[in-house]
């Protein structure tokens, strides 16, 4: 694992978009494995920046987004569809035909997860692939387990990660109890992975990552099996590793 050492979220964001930047100038069409949630925002905003500017151009880029709550329609303001299009999609030039994110309203889960599987093939993998870290150590919606889970699957939310969530929701009674997830091997074909981790409440989290064993119980374990994996934070959330 590589680590990069950044001051804050705004300069975590900025090396964050260095990194995927250079990976669309050297491939043009690159297939960039994308993620949600708050932390890549600025990393979002940062590429926007840079587009605008004319540096950097998406018109041959392919996505997969690791995951999508089960049960939303991609005009849900919750969806990841729609997180996907108002903080990055509709900023750039990318072909929306070359978007790719899991169906929300797919009832047939064996269906939708063989579907997606399929999808990542075809475009002959993922070239790099963005992460998050979750409080209890998800990467997508790979929940801690007995046993990690492989491809693009279903998965039963942890009260936790439905706790995480609810501040997107009026109540917590709206937050989806399922979501379709790439699976850890589905991640773990990425030739590169770039994962994000900013604030003081990852730190013990993130320590566990990078210095604990590799368990299935700390998901995000697994990537120190990957040979190219590059860690950006914050110095909050690397304030408990040596």
């Amino acid at each position: 694992m590589k680590i990069i050492k950044a001051k804050d979220y705004q300069d975590m964001s900025r090396k964050a978009a260095n990194i995927i930047s250079a990976q669309v100038i050297i491939k043009a069409d690159s297939v960039l494995g994308l993620a949600t949630g708050s932390t890549p925002i600025g990393t979002y905003k940062q590429l926007i920046d840079w587009y605008n500017k004319g540096d950097i151009d998406f018109s041959q880029v392919r996505t997969v987004n690791l995951d999508e709550y089960k049960g939303l329609a991609q005009d849900n303001p919750q969806s990841y569809y729609y997180f996907m299009y108002e903080n990055f999609f509709k900023h750039i030039n990318i072909d929306l035909q070359n978007v790719n994110i899991p169906n929300g309203l797919e009832d047939d889960s064996i269906k939708e997860c063989r579907r997606y599987e399929d999808i990542i093939s075809s475009l002959g993998g993922i070239d790099l692939q963005l992460l998050g870290l979750g409080n209890n150590g998800h990467i997508g919606f790979n929940e801690p387990n007995e046993s990690f889970d492989k491809t693009t699957h279903c998965v039963k939310l942890t009260q936790s990660t439905i706790d995480a969530n609810a501040r997107f929701f009026d109540t917590i009674d709206e937050v989806p109890r399922y979501a379709y997830t790439m699976g850890i091997s589905s991640i773990m074909s990425a030739k590169k992975i770039l994962l994000l981790v900013s604030g003081k409440g990852k730190a013990q989290i993130l320590k566990e990552v990078v210095e604990g064993p590799i368990h299935p119980k700390v998901p995000a374990s697994v990537l120190q099996l990957h040979k190219d994996v590059t860690i950006v934070a914050d110095l909050d959330a690397l304030s408990l590793i040596d």
